[in-house]
């Protein structure tokens, strides 16, 4: 839908073509895909601390030694969310609101742009089932191991201030009325909003750019050879990039087809969708420098050591 609404704007109203048709179409699409998430789900996740006494919650979750079922779970609930890094954004950001554990909630965020249904499905048509299956573990891997990795060591004061002072509830907690409760919702959400809507059309803006002009042909010539150091130069290269994992899959077919190792080709899919500057900029507005840069990181370490695995298994 959205994507058809770009369409629409850059090819017959603004009669582009080429790649500036597909710059505009890319930046409308997201961008009003993006901000409709951060509203519907603010104000949701407003309306749900509103009727739902969240400190209970924090008890029930932090009373109890889940061994890594939790940050399961929310990578399991990333790999289910069809959003690209950017999109993914909004319902981190919802999960913050509702103050879940920063670990569990970055191993959604970890996952989320990873793997989704849709990129598993042309997965499995392109590479077969046995790759396919390895390919989702490894992003849940990920998920969970980076979640539970940066849970530990990193604060929550890691988070910007404007994201942790939402009100707290109190054990004195009495059910609101619709009217009361979405008022609040209301104002959170626009904070929210407020604060993030410019840091997300400069960060589809430069992610349009990319996706506009950056020719995949460069990296399918450079990065045919099968050394140790090609899966990191493969990151790096890939981090200009910006794509969604299912729009991401084809296009690793064919640097494979054109002789890149799987492995290599899998580590740069898995850092287009999941290390992007669009990204880094929409976060460094929720996330301290501290955080951005551990997260980001802990996310390439993964990737990294998952692109040599699945070059020396095949």
């Amino acid at each position: 839908m959205f994507e058809l609404f770009g369409n629409w704007l850059a090819v017959d109203m603004l009669s582009l073509s080429g790649k500036w048709a597909a710059m505009v179409e890319f930046f409308v699409a997201d961008t009003v895909k993006i901000f409709l998430l951060l509203f519907v789900i603010t104000h949701f996740m407003g309306l749900l601390r509103a009727y739902l006494p969240t400190a209970k919650v924090q008890s029930f979750l932090n009373s109890r030694k889940w061994y890594g079922l939790d940050h399961l779970i929310a990578a399991g609930f990333g790999a289910v969310t069809p959003f690209c890094s950017c999109s993914s954004l909004a319902l981190f950001v919802g999960f913050v609101q509702a103050r879940i554990r920063l670990g569990v909630t970055l191993s959604f965020l970890i996952t989320s742009p990873l793997v989704n249904e849709v990129a598993l499905a042309i997965f499995w048509a392109t590479f077969g089932w046995k790759i396919t299956l390895a390919y989702l573990l490894a992003g849940l891997m990920i998920g969970v191991l980076g979640g539970i990795i940066l849970g530990k060591f990193v604060p929550e004061t890691w988070i910007e201030e404007v994201f942790r002072s939402l009100p707290e509830q109190h054990h004195g907690w009495r059910r609101p009325s619709f009217s009361t409760a979405w008022k609040q919702a209301h104002k959170e959400g626009v904070k929210i909003f407020r604060s993030l809507s410019g840091w997300i059309v400069l960060g589809v803006g430069l992610g349009a750019v990319m996706h506009g002009w950056l020719p995949q042909q460069f990296f399918s010539e450079k990065l045919k050879f099968n050394r140790w150091w090609a899966v990191p130069l493969a990151v790096v290269l890939a981090v200009p990039l910006y794509l969604n994992a299912s729009a991401a899959v084809p296009i690793a077919e064919s640097l494979v087809e054109k002789g890149m190792p799987l492995g290599t080709a899998l580590a740069m899919m898995m850092a287009t969708v999941g290390l992007s500057f669009p990204e880094a900029m929409i976060l460094r507005r929720i996330m301290k420098p501290k955080l951005l840069g551990t997260f980001f990181a802990t996310v390439t370490i993964g990737i990294i050591l998952i692109g040599w695995g699945f070059n020396i298994w095949l």
